[in-house]
């Protein structure tokens, strides 16, 4: 696959996702019980406006990015911006929080979210997270919660994480990876990219990518094998299990959520 092709479905996706209000994944489960399921607490699904949860998560990266208040903090991929309003919440009215999305119905979305919740310290910027709209050591903590691995040029994405942060920043990131090799028919597979399977690195390449770029203290907090029910639709399960030709036991051992730390150095 060509990566402007990537880049144009997985808009496609999240435009839609963002139009209709529900989640990418399996339709059988909500975004509440999903995100329950991942590590956000009741409280904190009370604390953000309604539509800002849209279930598309892997993790709460906000809950181990031990954010303090006054600290400017940056999402990438912020999508109607649930994490964003958490880590709000955090930082308080003395600290930051910005969101960069490529999906200007996402964007709308956050903004419209950030209007009704009534947040002034939030600000929601259209834009690609292999280029990411803020200067130099500009931000102390990098939060994403299952992005990266959508992007076609992760070391990109790592390298733009490093530049924006201000030394001794930190990262804190949510994301699949795959514990083995996936057959070349699902890498293939435009629909298995957009639910974040054929896109995903293996875990060691994933931790490599993140310390060549220059990041230090690389440290994996937490994993979990992922259901594939919660980063696919029904149909792309299917048909990943179906070219795969294996059980879906199988496939779900393959795949993992993990979350991993790391900082810049000072």
């Amino acid at each position: 696959m060509k990566e402007e092709e990537i880049r144009k479905s997985v808009r496609e996706n999240y435009a839609r996702i963002a139009k209709e209000s529900s989640s990418c994944c399996c339709r059988s489960t909500n975004a509440e019980d999903i995100s329950k399921s991942i590590g956000y607490s009741d409280e904190e699904l009370e604390s953000v406006p309604e539509d800002a949860n849209l279930g598309l998560g892997c993790g709460n990266p906000v809950a181990l990015a031990s954010l303090k208040e006054g600290e400017t903090v940056l999402d990438l991929g912020a999508g109607a911006g649930f994490d964003v309003f958490l880590a709000a919440n955090k930082v308080g009215n003395s600290g930051r929080v910005i969101g960069v999305d490529m999906t200007p119905e996402m964007i709308g979305k956050a903004r419209a979210n950030a209007l009704n919740g009534g947040y002034e310290n939030v600000e929601f910027r259209l834009g690609e997270i292999e280029n990411i709209p803020a200067a130099d050591s500009s931000v102390d903590v990098i939060i994403s919660n299952c992005v990266i691995n959508l992007s076609p040029d992760k070391k990109s994405v790592f390298q733009e994480a490093l530049r924006v942060l201000r030394p001794g920043g930190r990262l804190m990131v949510s994301d699949i990876v795959l514990l083995k090799e996936i057959p070349d028919v699902i890498k293939q597979s435009v629909a298995a990219y957009v639910g974040c399977v054929s896109g995903a690195l293996m875990k060691s390449d994933y931790l490599a990518t993140i310390r060549e770029t220059g990041f230090q203290d690389v440290n994996v907090l937490d994993e979990t094998l992922y259901p594939l029910d919660y980063i696919t639709d029904d149909s792309t399960t299917r048909t990943i299990i179906d070219e795969m030709g294996a059980k879906r036991e199988d496939i779900e051992n393959s795949v993992a959520s993990i979350k991993v730390q790391a900082m810049k150095p000072g």
